[in-house]
């Protein structure tokens, strides 16, 4: 049975669905009237943010790419949004909703952070569309219960949000929840914070749980353990952990382990004893490592709360496009039951 979202858009005819982040911006257009949220596969392009001057440029290249005339758009944003404006985080675009109506020619525009659309994912997600890290495989929406989810993924930056199902509305929660301060659980750790700290004005979760979260991590490492520092790009750490690099090794399973404890850190501040969601452009790529480590020891972790939590599921989402996903659910306005 289809379930109204609490983020509607009107049934449109072919939506432009966008998810822009810090470091690369994704277009695609959803099904036109279609009655279950759906991504047209062969309309997604994936542009790099730096080679457009702004966000109305990089769509209006899609559309004449893609020879459509839409007549509204979703538009998912890896920053906080707030009067129909946003300014992504790691990158200086500014997107007014106004602005981009008038500029690509569409009667409604959606302008959401990033991790609502994730969020919105979730509503319209597969249990094939997952992975369980440790612990029970998510079920699907096997019911009509009420439910409380948190999303949680680690990319250019950290996003953070939650996803509540009550009396069969969605209502996806938008949160900054990636800039909460980071705090260490080991001796190790604290050491990597006091490092971190000497060159950092606040040490916040996505200082170590984004791409240049890992390099973060690595560099402290190297200090901490008297080894030269080799500037590295995230994609260098893993290649190297994957021949055996011992430090690269380190580096990424304290990144999992810091993942583990915040995941749990947002199921305990929201609730969310019905699962938390694992998504961002590093995870598909960590999921291995993440299922090894020791994510899911730190993410169980909770004193008094510990055998609570070793009943909550923690999934890795593995649908290509999560984030155009969830536009196109908010596109329809409305989710359905996989």
């Amino acid at each position: 049975m289809p379930m109204s979202a609490s983020l509607p858009l009107s049934p449109p005819t072919g939506a432009l669905l966008a998810d822009i982040g810090g470091t690369n911006a994704r277009f695609a257009l959803a099904a036109p009237d279609a009655s279950h949220p759906n991504v047209i596969a062969s309309s997604i392009r994936i542009y790099p943010v730096v080679d457009f001057p702004s966000l109305a440029d990089a769509a209006s290249h899609y559309l004449e790419e893609m020879a459509a005339s839409p007549d509204s758009a979703v538009l998912a944003v890896a920053g906080p949004v707030k009067d129909e404006q946003a300014h992504i985080t790691n990158h200086p675009w500014s997107i007014s909703a106004k602005r981009m109506r008038v500029a690509l020619g569409l009667e409604r525009v959606e302008l959401v952070n990033d991790f609502t659309a994730q969020a919105m994912a979730v509503s319209v997600l597969e249990p094939a569309q997952t992975r369980a890290v440790g612990g029970m495989p998510w079920q699907g929406w096997h019911d009509d219960g009420d439910r409380t989810y948190a999303i949680i993924g680690a990319g250019t930056g950290l996003g953070v949000g939650g996803l509540l199902r009550r009396e069969g509305r969605f209502h996806p929660l938008q949160t900054e929840g990636g800039h909460a301060s980071f705090a260490p659980g080991t001796d190790e750790e604290i050491e990597v914070l006091r490092f971190l700290a000497r060159h950092l004005p606040r040490v916040s979760n996505e200082r170590l749980l984004s791409g240049s979260g890992l390099v973060n991590i690595h560099r402290a490492l190297a200090h901490v353990h008297g080894h030269a520092t080799v500037a590295l790009e995230p994609r260098d750490i893993t290649a190297r952990a994957s021949a055996g690099d011992a430090l690269c090794l380190q580096a990424i399973d304290m990144f999992c382990a810091v993942f583990g404890a915040v995941a749990g850190d947002l199921v305990l501040t929201l609730g969310a004893w019905d699962g938390v969601f694992l998504t961002g452009g590093l995870v598909p790529r960590l999921v291995p490592w993440l299922e090894s480590s020791s994510f899911r020891t730190r993410f169980e972790h909770k004193g008094r709360l510990s055998d609570a939590m070793r009943q909550v599921s923690a999934v890795a989402i593995t649908h290509p496009q999560p984030g155009l996903l969830g536009a196109a659910a908010m596109s329809t306005g409305r989710c359905g039951h996989p």
